[in-house]
């Protein structure tokens, strides 16, 4: 597969949107572009959890997902399948975080260490941070489970819209040092 590499965002390269297996860094990379381009950013987990980790009905995820896109721009990490398909046809760049499993297992467990009996800053107020054998199973599984959907998100959408797919923090980095308005 041809990756494009990016170094320069254009100005109206405006809607950003992230995937990827949990634990590969989507949501601190959602945050830094934010920072570093001044846009609004929004994590698909705190329109699916309400507190108490209860899952909100389709029909609300979706509702919530859309208003999000009306807004001039924006970056969204996150997957959430079911909504997925509005949010790469809004995106103007699509990343795909395509780190190792054992990458994102690792830093699953770390972040459960650093925000044991707290909310994490991209999630729903009340969803205090947890790590059970489902999700451990869920992050070791991705690979052979769900990496193919975002495969053929970038083949879709890799002539028509930017793509790119990032497979470890150096690339990340160097993403991130590169990236600045023409």
């Amino acid at each position: 597969m041809k990756i494009r590499k990016y170094t320069r965002i254009g100005c109206g390269l405006m809607k950003i949107a992230i995937i990827g297996s949990a634990g590969s860094g989507k949501s601190t990379l959602a945050r830094r572009i934010g920072e570093k381009l001044k846009l609004p950013v929004f994590h698909m987990d705190t329109l699916f959890w309400k507190p108490g980790w209860e899952a909100v009905s389709t029909e609300e995820l979706t509702e919530n997902h859309d208003q999000i896109l009306k807004n001039p721009s924006w970056v969204i990490d996150g997957n959430y399948h079911k909504v997925w398909g509005k949010r790469m046809e809004a995106a103007d760049l699509i990343i795909f975080l395509d780190l190792p499993r054992a990458t994102c297992l690792y830093r699953a467990i770390k972040r459960f260490f650093q925000y044991r009996k707290k909310t994490r800053p991209d999630m729903t107020v009340g969803c205090e941070e947890k790590l059970d054998w489902e999700f451990i199973r869920y992050i070791w599984k991705y690979p052979k489970t769900k990496r193919y959907y975002a495969i053929q998100v970038i083949e879709l959408y890799k002539n028509r819209k930017s793509t790119i797919i990032l497979h470890n923090k150096e690339e990340i980095d160097n993403f991130l040092a590169h990236l600045s308005y023409k």
